[in-house]
């Protein structure tokens, strides 16, 4: 397989990858109170029966000491550092990504899962014969892999959805470690939820990257991710003239147009990712009607019997293919079809070109 087929596929996996792993993208809050519905003592559930709404609702997925099952499940240890009781509900009932709904799952049971899923949450996963921590950095990757390792790797050198924090600029940066901690507090929004630490907590985790940092740094090669280095090897100029000839590029995009200062919003891999196949790509369509009248706008459906589109006040309109003649342009296409042209060294030239573009 040629390195554009690879590529390809990479691309492929990882946009299916991504919606798997959205089941990890928790809003989180600091862990609300218990809400003024919780039945009173005497009948509240036992942590027993809440174990058992575990084992049978959840287990199959997320492990049954809750260590999860990566890449494709997160553990649930800890997740109140994420999540609030009322938020894990809302999960449960409507689901998200890959996770099914339970709604089925309420009052009591519901309760007695919550209850459950918040405590115990010192419960080692799999092998429980390990020693508690002795360490700042032992107690914080404990937590790391609980609550960090889904997205950024066991090792923290990346994950399906988060960066290599040994190559982070800011990790590198900050060595007070108060910009990390303000990250782990606050999040990024859309990318990262902000988790409630304790200080103490907050250290350890530092602690833990900042060994695993030193550890790359120790053995240099053996990173799995892509550095943005790593795709800066091409021939600007040489870049620039595939785009605006053999490429075809300017048929749709400009270099002060939409591409204007691409660069300064996404590097590396990703910028590389939006050359190739870029995501949310939208086609139009034109629909000619049996009478000869024309009706356009973005392509909202279309298969073998049905073709519909949203014109420009947003109103959905569909006819069967039968009795219609539809035309779709579609720009994305246009990336899909250089695939088998490209070369190595046009793909390289192009990045280094767009990385100009700032």
């Amino acid at each position: 397989m040629n390195k554009v087929k690879s590529i390809r596929v990479a691309l492929f996996l990882a946009s299916v990858i991504a919606g798997l792993c959205s089941v990890s993208s928790f809003e989180t809050t600091a862990r609300a109170a218990r809400q003024s519905e919780t039945p009173p003592s005497s009948t509240k559930p036992s942590n027993d029966s809440g174990a058992q709404a575990y084992a049978q609702h959840c287990a199959i997925c997320h492990g049954d000491q809750r260590e999860g099952n990566l890449p494709g499940f997160p553990p649930l240890l800890g997740i109140s550092h994420r999540m609030t009781d009322e938020k894990i509900a809302d999960l449960i009932h409507a689901g998200k990504g890959r996770m099914p709904a339970f709604p089925g799952v309420e009052d009591g049971e519901l309760t007695s899962l919550l209850h459950f899923l918040s405590t115990a949450e010192g419960a080692q996963p799999v092998n429980a014969s390990v020693a508690a921590p002795t360490s700042l950095s032992e107690a914080g990757g404990a937590l790391f892999q609980q609550n960090c390792a889904f997205c950024h790797g066991r090792d923290a050198q990346g994950g399906e959805t988060g960066p290599d924090l040994t190559q982070s600029k800011l990790v590198r940066r900050d060595r007070s470690g108060d910009e990390i901690s303000k990250v782990i507090r606050e999040g990024r929004s859309g990318k990262m939820p902000p988790f409630s630490f304790s200080p103490q907590e907050v250290r350890g985790i530092i602690a833990f990257i900042r060994e695993r940092e030193a550890e790359s740094a120790a053995h240099p090669g053996g990173r799995r991710g892509v550095a943005v280095a790593d795709l800066q090897t091409g021939n600007a100029a040489a870049g620039k003239h595939y785009f605006e000839g053999a490429g075809g590029c300017t048929k749709c995009h400009s270099a002060t147009g939409d591409l204007a200062g691409i660069a300064s919003r996404h590097e590396g891999l990703d910028l590389e990712e939006r050359m190739l196949y870029p995501p949310n790509a939208t086609s139009r369509v034109t629909v000619t009607l049996p009478s000869g009248k024309t009706v356009s706008g973005m392509l909202a459906y279309r298969d073998e019997f049905t073709v519909g589109l949203r014109d420009a006040k947003g109103v959905y309109h569909s006819w069967p293919v039968s009795r219609v003649h539809s035309t779709v342009e579609s720009p994305v296409e246009a990336h899909v079809d250089l695939f088998p042209k490209y070369t190595d060294e046009d793909i390289h030239n192009l990045m280094a070109y767009l990385q100009t573009l700032r």
